[in-house]
């Protein structure tokens, strides 16, 4: 009793009285199988593949890859047919499963399996003629949908044409002017050379001709893939999309593939690359397991599994599958495994001792080396830089973790630097999220940690920590704001006890004993804070008035500078920082008669008055003018504006028609001409600037 295999998967049998097939449809049916399991000669780029190259298989000389019976026609016992597949060292080498190798073909044709995991059946069966109607099995490379077969088997398809009739025409026996015409269902075909030519309704006529498959094949064949009920046929198709890098086309594919194939763990496989193309690496992972579960040993699944749990950086889950893909594990997979495993042990000694530099530039190494979509590796960077007093940086090595975590696998239990996966994660993001002033978000991120681990006593004691910290703060916050400052000052310093390292505690300390005016110990907190946090805004404010309180111009005007830099638009720090400058020139016994704090652009009248401005302390602008100038008289307003933003520069107009004595000494020849003085030198001449050029020279030289 031999079987016959429909586009559903399911069997039907052929009676062993039907007369057996003639030479002719023998060797048919075996050229039908071979081709069907062909792979493709020409060579492709790895399309982001998830796995390494493996070694190529060598060619089949007794029977092709897919084929459950031996060239000769002998049917194949099913321990034969388990087999008929494995590659080198004895790995599954599934018909049409994407192997993904930058110089490995893929098949095109697609295994198909029964109910039972672990079980195939394939062959070819040849399209079959009944007069009027077709019935075929499974159409491997056929490329069109099939139909169950109902009626017994009266001829078979040579490689020829098929006349409406039912009779076989050898090629080249019709002439090549008789076009015959004949119903298919609802559309027309012209059937020449085994190829079903479908849409159009033009008969022997002229118009134009039907849709051919051969010189609009790609279209053809995606459009007829997505409503096909041949999974083979729907998944060759899928797995060229893929290899055109058109991933989410593949997706579809294989998902209606496995719509009409459901227990095919190559389909699943496939779906997985498609996947991994598309940078869903936990989807990717959640199906390589379901083609596990279907095949346990399914080499190629095992291996594309490792490929992404080592993306992940679940190097211990990726050992497991690499070993399991076969005897003789890919020795590129396993030099990428073993070179992140390393760089993670130098991490995790460097962290035991506190070497946070070692530990950053290990844990960059271990992502560079193959774990780059690994959201415990971006924490580990973010913990390093948040050690190393690098707050901006580790608030986007957080952010860019959080970003992963959709990528990852969520049932991951491996450890990570004593805790589990998901934890450590989460600890570090509340670290972060405290050291940043984001306190509710610390405690919610420490909370999901203890659940996830809720026996690590590490976790245990950073939500305590953060907990208490988090109650410190919104203390003292309650306390200040009902001028209680002394209690204030006390319950921050609290919180410090449990995070000694938090900037946003010191800086409001710091205001609290500002408001008592304990300026020396407001200054301690502030470099406390300044320490941890360098770009710390509010700190350097608090400390330069603390300075200024103490008359302690250098410091103060130190500061202020660099304010300005930060807060170019804020008027108030630019009138701290030009009285913080009167003062340090007072108390050094300069001239301080002339400054002068914003106001109007100085029109110059003389030469005199000229020199002096110029040669004020400070820094001072001159606009170079004619009255009547078209040019200068659109710039003007924005100079206006200017001086208005920035009230600690002297902005001066001198009309070179009115003192020609001024522009000759300054050698004008074009107007608007800009010249910037620092101190009596002059540093920059800008001759007809865009608005744009003179403010950046403003704010580089004058701020």
């Amino acid at each position: 009793m031999s079987h016959l295999v429909d586009a559903s998967g399911a069997r039907t049998q052929k009676s062993s009285s039907e007369p057996a097939l003639d030479s002719v449809s023998d060797r048919l049916r075996t050229g039908l199988c071979f081709e069907a399991n062909k792979p493709d000669s020409k060579d492709f780029p790895d399309l982001s593949s998830p796995v390494s190259p493996l070694p190529t298989r060598p060619a089949a000389t007794s029977s092709s890859s897919g084929s459950s019976g031996s060239v000769s026609g002998k049917p194949a016992s099913h321990a034969d047919s388990k087999r008929s597949d494995l590659g080198l060292s004895g790995r599954r080498s599934h018909s049409g499963e994407l192997l993904l190798a930058p110089n490995e073909p893929i098949p095109g044709a697609m295994e198909t399996r029964n109910s039972k995991p672990g079980h195939r059946r394939s062959g070819s069966v040849p399209l079959i003629y009944t007069g009027g109607s077709f019935s075929s099995g499974s159409t491997s490379g056929s490329g069109f949908g099939s139909s169950s077969a109902s009626s017994p088997v009266t001829n078979v398809l040579p490689a020829g044409n098929i006349c409406p009739s039912g009779k076989i025409v050898k090629t080249g026996m019709m002439s090549r002017s008789a076009v015959r015409t004949d119903v298919l269902g609802s559309g027309t075909g012209n059937y020449g050379h085994g190829n079903i030519v479908r849409g159009g309704t033009n008969g022997a006529g002229g118009g134009k001709p039907p849709e051919v498959v051969a010189s609009n094949g790609v279209d053809s064949a995606l459009r007829r893939a997505t409503v096909s009920m041949d999974p083979e046929e729907v998944k060759r198709v899928g797995n060229e999309q893929y290899r055109k890098g058109q991933f989410a086309e593949a997706l579809k594919l294989y998902d209606r593939a496995i719509t009409l194939c459901p227990d095919s763990a190559v389909c699943r496989s496939n779906r997985a690359a498609a996947l991994t193309g598309l940078r869903r690496l936990g989807e990717a992972v959640k199906e390589c397991e379901e083609a596990l579960l279907l095949d346990p040993a399914f080499g190629r699944a095992h291996q594309r599994l490792a490929s992404l749990l080592l993306r992940l950086g679940q190097v211990e889950n990726a050992r497991r599958h690499l070993v399991s893909a076969g005897p003789h594990p890919d020795p590129v997979e396993l030099q990428k495994l073993q070179a992140v495993e390393r760089h993670l042990n130098r991490c995790a000694d460097a962290r035991k001792f506190g070497d946070w530099k070692t530990a950053l530039k290990e844990t960059d190494a271990a992502i560079a080396e193959g774990a780059d979509s690994s959201l415990l590796l971006m924490a580990s960077k973010a913990e390093a830089h948040l050690r190393l007093h690098q707050l901006e940086e580790a608030d986007l090595a957080i952010s860019a973790a959080s970003k992963l975590e959709s990528l990852s696998s969520s049932s991951s239990n491996s450890k990570f630097f004593g805790m589990l996966s998901n934890s450590y994660m989460y600890v570090v993001r509340a670290q972060v999220e405290m050291v940043r002033g984001r306190f509710e978000n610390a405690v919610a991120a420490a909370e999901k940690a203890r659940q996830v681990d809720p026996g690590n006593a590490e976790v245990s004691m950073m939500l305590n920590n953060v907990r208490s910290v988090s109650r410190a703060r919104a203390l003292g916050n309650e306390l200040f704001n009902s001028g209680k400052f002394v209690e204030a000052s006390l319950a921050y310093g609290e919180g410090l006890k449990y995070d000694p390292s938090n900037p946003v505690l010191y800086c409001n300390r710091a205001a609290c004993r500002s408001k008592l005016g304990q300026w020396e110990k407001t200054i301690e907190d502030c470099n406390q804070a300044l320490v941890i946090q360098p770009d710390y805004t509010k700190a350097l404010l608090r400390r330069a008035a603390s300075y200024t309180k103490l008359e302690r111009w250098t410091e103060a005007v130190r500061d202020y500078e660099v304010l300005r830099k930060e807060l170019p638009g804020d008027t108030e720090v630019a009138e701290a920082l030009f009285h913080a400058q009167v003062a340090l020139k007072t108390s050094r016994g300069e001239e301080v008669s002339n400054l002068k704090f914003g106001g109007e652009v100085e029109e110059i009248k003389g030469f005199e008055q000229f020199q002096a401005a110029i040669t004020l302390p400070g820094v001072s602008v001159v606009h170079f003018m004619v009255a009547l100038n078209h040019n200068c008289n659109q710039i003007t307003p924005f100079v206006n504006a200017l001086c208005t933003r920035y009230p600690s520069v002297n902005f001066l107009k001198v009309d070179v028609n009115a003192i020609p004595a001024v522009g000759e000494a300054e050698n004008v020849r074009t107007v608007p001409t800009f010249k910037i003085y620092k101190n009596g030198a002059k540093v920059k001449e800008l001759i007809c600037p865009s608005q744009q050029a003179l403010e950046y020279s403003l704010r580089h030289y004058g701020l």
